[in-house]
C-alpha cells in the first residue's frame, strides 16, 4: 500500500510530531505533503527516510494550490490519502477526490467545545468542514471525546472511526542518571521541586495559572515551561509581575514524542509533577507522555485520561478551580513523596504500536471500498 499524508504544516506541534511517530510504526509506504511551514517535523521526517514536499500554499484561499495537489496525487499514484488538520482536510479530501482516490482518510487533532486550531468554531467553518468530511471514506477521532464531538457537529457517526493518540513507552522510560544530568543542564539548585508544563505558549494553555500558583508555593519550587509560542513575552512578564521571574524556566520549542533527537523525554524526567491547566483539550498527550515515564501529574482537562477507567491513570489528578486549587493540589502531592517512576495503566493502554495497528484497520476498510 502506498498512503500520502497531507498535514497543514510541519512546525514543532502535537498533531505534526504525532505524524511523525506513528509513521515510524506504519508498515506502509508513505510520503507527506506539507501545505505550508516545512518546519523542524519535516527535517525529522526527511531524517527518519520519509519524502516530504513542501506544497507552497501562500494562504486558505490560495486556489492555486489545489490543481498543484491533484497533480501530485496523481502522479504518486496512492492507494489512500491521510489528511490531517483543517486546512489540509479540506484541500486534501477535494485534492485527492479529484485525482480519482477514493480511499480518503482524515485525522480530527483539535476540535474543541468551542475552537478548532486555534479559530472559533463559527458557522462557516462547520459548513466548509462538514461539506469535505462527505468527500472522505472516514474520520479519525484522536479520543471518545472528539468522537462526540464530531457527532453533535454532524459527521455521520458510522463515519467515525477511534484511533487515539499513541505514546513511545520506551522512549519515556524513566532515568535517573539522565534526570541529574538534564536538571544540571538547566541549572536547577539541588533538592529543586520541579513543576512541568508542556504545550504551546498559548492563551487557551493557561500556562498563567501556574505562574500565580507558583507565588503561593515555597521557595524552592520552580517552574519548567517547555514549548514555544506567541504568549511567551505575556507569561514572562506575568512571572516578573508575581515575582517568580527568577524561578521560571522557559525552554522554548522543543522535538517531542520519544524521537530521535528530541529532548522531551529527559525534560519530563527533570520534573517532580506536571500541571495542564488547559480548560479544553482533544486528547492530553502531554499528560499520558508524564505518566509513560512514571510522573504524577495534575490537570484541567484530559480526555485520554477521563475516558479509562479511573483504576488506569493512577497518579494522575483532576483539579477543579484557578491558581489557589493548582496551589493547594502541588503542595498535597509533594507532601506525598516520590513514589517509583514506572509507567502507568493508561501509558500501555496509548501505545503507538497498539495506535498504528488500528488505523491500518481503518486503511484496510477504507481501501476495500474502493
Amino acid at each position: 500500500m502506498r498512503a500520502l499524508h497531507i498535514i497543514t504544516g510541519l512546525g514543532v506541534g502535537g498533531a505534526e510530531q504525532q505524524l511523525r511517530l506513528l509513521l515510524r510504526h506504519l508498515p506502509v509506504e508513505c510520503d507527506v505533503v506539507t501545505l505550508t511551514d516545512p518546519g523542524a517535523v519535516a527535517d525529522g521526517l526527511a531524517d527518519d527516510g520519509v519524502r516530504v514536499i513542501h506544497l507552497g500554499m501562500t494562504g486558505n484561499r490560495d486556489l492555486g494550490a489545489l490543481p498543484r495537489l491533484v497533480k501530485l496525487i496523481r502522479a504518486g499514484r496512492y492507494d489512500l490519502v491521510h489528511t490531517h488538520l483543517y486546512r489540509a482536510c479540506v484541500y486534501g479530501r477535494l485534492a485527492a477526490r479529484l485525482a480519482g482516490v477514493r480511499a480518503v482518510v482524515a485525522t480530527e487533532h483539535s476540535l474543541g467545545d468551542s475552537q478548532m486550531e486555534g479559530r472559533r468554531l463559527g458557522p462557516g467553518v462547520r459548513a466548509l468542514y462538514l461539506a469535505s468530511e462527505r468527500l472522505g471514506r472516514a474520520t479519525v477521532a484522536v479520543s471518545p471525546t472528539v468522537a462526540e464531538r464530531l457527532r453533535r457537529w454532524g459527521v455521520p457517526g458510522p463515519r467515525i472511526e477511534i484511533v487515539p493518540n499513541g505514546v513511545d513507552l520506551a522512549g519515556f522510560r524513566f532515568d535517573p542518571v539522565q534526570r541529574e544530568h538534564t536538571r544540571r543542564r538547566l541549572g536547577l539548585p539541588e533538592g529543586a521541586y520541579v513543576v512541568g508544563g508542556v504545550g504551546r505558549l498559548a492563551a487557551g494553555k493557561r500556562f498563567d495559572v501556574l505562574i500565580r500558583a507558583l507565588a503561593e508555593l515555597p521557595g524552592d519550587c520552580w517552574l519548567l515551561l517547555v514549548g514555544g509560542g506567541t504568549e511567551e513575552s505575556v507569561l514572562r512578564r506575568a512571572a516578573h509581575d508575581a515575582g517568580v521571574a527568577d524561578r521560571v524556566l522557559f525552554t522554548g520549542e522543543r522535538p517531542t514524542g520519544g524521537l530521535p533527537g528530541a529532548d522531551l523525554p529527559s525534560l519530563i524526567g527533570a520534573m517532580d509533577v506536571l500541571a495542564s491547566p488547559s480548560p479544553e483539550e482533544t486528547f492530553g498527550l502531554a499528560v499520558v507522555e508524564a505518566l509513560a515515564a512514571g510522573l504524577p501529574t495534575l490537570y484541567v482537562s484530559c480526555p485520554a485520561v477521563e475516558d479509562l477507567p479511573p483504576e488506569a491513570a493512577r497518579g494522575a489528578t483532576r483539579v477543579r478551580g484557578g491558581a489557589d486549587s493548582f496551589a493547594r493540589a502541588l503542595t498535597g502531592v509533594r507532601a506525598e513523596g516520590p513514589a517509583p517512576r514506572s509507567a502507568a495503566e493508561a501509558a500501555h493502554h496509548y501505545c503507538i504500536t497498539r495506535s498504528a495497528a488500528q488505523l491500518m484497520d481503518v486503511y484496510a476498510a477504507a481501501v476495500s471500498r474502493t
